[in-house]
């Protein structure tokens, strides 16, 4: 039984492969920044969907979210946290994008 145990391997491959990815999203990203020609909108766009992607790699990969034996109440938890700072900042730059522009004072 001990032999069993003794040969599954130790190696960090799940680190390996969330390493090697962090730095795949961030060079596409410094290439779409420094490279491309698209609209600036776009760019942001972009930039900041693949530091979504990015930021849920890391939380899956390095910080072990669903390995616990509650991981999935972690992820759904990050993921409700995600969703209330997404509504915060959009609606934060809707209203001073838009709000300001209304005649209040009429």
């Amino acid at each position: 039984m001990a032999e069993k145990s003794m040969s599954k391997s130790h190696f960090p491959w799940k680190h390996i492969f969330g390493y090697i990815m962090s730095i795949v999203l961030t060079a596409v990203a410094l290439l779409i920044a420094l490279y491309s020609n698209f609209a600036v909108r776009t760019i942001v766009i972009l930039i900041f969907s693949l530091a979504f992607v990015q930021a849920a790699l890391q939380l899956l990969m390095f910080m072990h979210m669903t390995e616990s034996s509650n991981g999935k109440i972690q992820a759904g938890s990050m993921l409700f946290a995600a969703f209330i700072a997404i509504v915060v900042a959009l609606g934060s730059y809707w209203v001073l994008e838009f709000g300001i522009h209304l005649n209040h004072h009429e």
